[in-house]
Parts: structure tokens; C-alpha cells; sequence
């Protein structure tokens, strides 16, 4: 997710790194933190496989600063990733924010709605944190306040994005297919 992050936000705009580590810990670093241990490894893969490209420029006051930004390789790396995201990407709830935060850079609807289908599927199979008898425990059936009260924040928010799913998702396939992504975001 880290490298959907680095492509997703240079498709936006050439940044340096730590404006770009900054965008990223916005978006998931308060459940994910983002180390440079981990954030400029990411960077140099994707400039050795020629996703990236880096240049030079002089600081305000500062060391001079390496600047990114996405090259072609890159923006159809991108929209790989976006098209066909791994099954963790559509599963994992935060994983799942970072593909939404850059899906709007798929140009096909039927594509950006086949991603939501996948989510959705994954979201209307019964699944619970505890299970008895290999049956998923709901609220009301879990022992104790504190459980109840995760699973009830759970159904309430699974409910809530099942919604917003569905109405995407209808948004999306009802679309006239001339107008930009834009439109329908």
C-alpha cells in the first residue's frame, strides 16, 4: 500500500520526499505509521523500475531536496494497481481507504465499480472477530459489554459502507459512459 500511496499522490503532483511521506501519514499514518526506513526503500524500487523519476531542485533554506514525480511506466503502474487490487487491498479497512483515496484515477466507471463490488462482496459475507462453533458470534449473542460493543461498532459501520457501496456502485453503472470520472465522483 505504501507504493500505491507514493504513485497515487506523484499522479497529483511532483512532490519531495517529505512532503510526500507527510501526504501518506495523513491518509493512514495515524493506524500505519510511515518510517523513512520503510518510505525511501519504497521510493528507490520505484524509481529503479522506472515508475518514478527524481531530480534535483534547491532548498528554500536548506540542502538541496529530491524531487519526484511519475512517469508513464509509473501512471500505468498505478492504474494496475488500482484495476486489480489484491485481495488484502479489498479486504484490510485501511488498505481498502488507500485504493478509494486514488481509484478516481481509473477512467473506466465499469472498472472503478468492479473494484466497490469486490469490497462489497467481501463485506455482505458474515464475518465476525469471535466465532462459536465455527459460527459467527453476533452483539447480542457475545458475553460481556466490551465485546458486544465491538460488534455493534462493527455492524454499524459495515452497514454504513454497505450503503454508501450500493449507492457508488448504482452511481457508477447508471453513468453515461461519455461523461469524465469526474462527474461521477
Amino acid at each position: 500500500m505504501l507504493e500505491l500511496s507514493i504513485l497515487g499522490f506523484l499522479a497529483e503532483e511532483p512532490l519531495h520526499g517529505y512532503e510526500l511521506k507527510e501526504r501518506i501519514k495523513a491518509l493512514s499514518g495515524h493506524v500505519r505509521p510511515v518510517s523513512d526506513g520503510a518510505l525511501y526503500p519504497a521510493i528507490n524500487r520505484l524509481v529503479a523500475a522506472g515508475s518514478l523519476e527524481q531530480r534535483t531542485e534547491d532548498g528554500v533554506s536548506a540542502a538541496p531536496r529530491r524531487v519526484l514525480s511519475l512517469t508513464e511506466k509509473g501512471r500505468e503502474d498505478l492504474l494496475e494497481r488500482l484495476r486489480h487490487p489484491r485481495q488484502q487491498d479489498v479486504t484490510d479497512h485501511v488498505r481498502f481507504n488507500t485504493v478509494l483515496a486514488f481509484l478516481h484515477r481509473l477512467p473506466d466507471r465499469r472498472e472503478q465499480a468492479a473494484v466497490l463490488r469486490r469490497r462489497l462482496v467481501f463485506l455482505e459475507t458474515p464475518a465476525s472477530f469471535f466465532y462459536r462453533d465455527g459460527q459467527p458470534v453476533r452483539a447480542e449473542e457475545a458475553g460481556g459489554l466490551f465485546r458486544q460493543g465491538m460488534l455493534r461498532i462493527a455492524r454499524a459501520t459495515g452497514e454504513a459502507e454497505r450503503a454508501w457501496l450500493r449507492e457508488a456502485i448504482e452511481l457508477l453503472s447508471r453513468a453515461d459512459p461519455g461523461d469524465s470520472p469526474a462527474t461521477a465522483r
